[in-house]
């Protein structure tokens, strides 16, 4: 997964704010202030942290070696994507998608109203 395509794709969900609020290597994708994707830029190949149901949370970990529990998350609700070119695209943006939607549907009905 091409890094410009990644981030122009977070960045362009509606809502969308970049931060660095744990160090400069590690950077956050916020809706609303809640996270809802993480890019670790200070190792190769790069991470990405991402919001999943933890059904198909496990579902995923179990077909794919790339993708693991969330890394300094709450292994339940978050998996850690390996982007070292195994995982298809698609299944990336994909589940960038989900994380997204997750968040948004747990934000107060008049934030969600606001992104519309």
């Amino acid at each position: 997964m091409d890094f410009e395509l990644l981030h122009d794709y977070l960045q362009s969900k509606p809502g969308a704010e970049i931060d660095f609020p744990f160090d400069p290597g590690t950077l956050v994708f916020k809706v609303r202030g809640k996270m809802f994707a993480l890019i670790m830029l200070d190792v190769q190949p790069l991470q990405m942290n991402l919001k999943c149901d933890p059904f198909k949370a496990q579902a995923l970990r179990d077909c794919f070696p790339a993708i693991s529990p969330g890394y300094h998350m709450n292994k339940r609700h978050w998996n850690t994507l390996l982007l070292d070119g195994s995982l298809p695209d698609e299944l990336i943006l994909s589940l960038a998608d989900e994380s997204y939607a997750l968040v948004v549907k747990g934000l107060p009905k008049t934030l969600r109203q606001a992104l519309d």
